[in-house]
């Protein structure tokens, strides 16, 4: 066993099928590193039809058991009955459910979704950026949210996203179901990881939604129509944002954090 030390790794993200989009292949290759693993999901209930293919994709991923916030979608109303939408929920509310996550967890590095909201701007996507920025900085600070636990501080926190130069395909894909894409300057990508080792772990994640593969215009349905090979050189690469709570003097990942 190496014994550098490999950096847990926390994914927080809006639904069900954004871990393993997103964050499979970093997921997967933290995973079989060693390195503790898990994900938290903004929406959709416990008793939904979508949280077992998050257990599944999870078990896929060596991710751990679902962590549900348990808000529903913005558009979806069978997501989450009786309860508020994420959109909705008071964001005292929703910051300290993660920040009970993140206390319990104590991941080194949390990796959420972009500002822009991940391609398609999807609201759910914009709020769990937002929530996951303050629950990472409130979860080091002992007087905020004393009831979630033991204050733990993430050493890193990481936005996937998608630049202009590496879109790719995926611009022409979802247009063709008629969603608009957006993206980042080229700039805002620090780090770019080549996941290709992992990808046959990713998409089967991916297929573990199976509800999702099945429609036509979600991403796990547009990638199941394309050739494998088309559909892998997609998949074999992520991108990154390093955002808050540094860069700090001494990071100890910081040359080599998802690399």
């Amino acid at each position: 066993m190496n014994s550098l030390h490999v950096p847990s790794l926390l994914g927080v993200f809006g639904h069900p099928d954004d871990e393993s989009l997103l964050a499979g292949g970093v997921l997967a290759q933290h995973r079989a590193a060693g390195a503790r693993t898990g994900v938290v999901t903004a929406t959709w209930a416990p008793a939904s039809r979508r949280a077992p293919e998050l257990a599944a994709a999870l078990a896929v991923l060596g991710a751990g058991p679902p962590r549900l916030l348990g808000y529903g979608d913005a558009r979806n109303a069978e997501s989450a009955p009786g309860e508020s939408r994420l959109l909705d929920a008071p964001l005292d509310e929703a910051v300290s459910r993660l920040v009970t996550h993140i206390r319990d967890f104590r991941p080194d590095i949390v990796v959420t979704h972009d500002a822009v909201g991940q391609l398609t701007g999807h609201p759910d996507h914009v709020r769990t950026h937002q929530i996951t920025l303050l629950a990472v900085e409130a979860a080091g600070l002992e007087p905020l949210y004393p009831e979630a636990g033991t204050p733990w501080q993430p050493t890193a926190l990481y936005a996937a996203t998608h630049s202009e130069a590496g879109v790719g395909q995926l611009r022409t894909l979802l247009g063709r179901v008629g969603k608009s894409v957006l993206t980042v300057p080229n700039a805002y990508v620090t780090t770019t990881v080549d996941v290709s080792p992992w990808a046959g772990v990713k998409w089967s994640a991916i297929l573990a939604h199976q509800g999702e593969v099945a429609r036509e215009r979600p991403l796990p349905g547009i990638l199941a129509r394309l050739p494998e090979a088309e559909r892998n050189a997609i998949i074999g690469t992520e991108s990154f944002t390093r955002l808050t709570p540094g860069p700090v003097a001494g990071d100890p990942y910081r040359h080599r954090l998802l690399a």
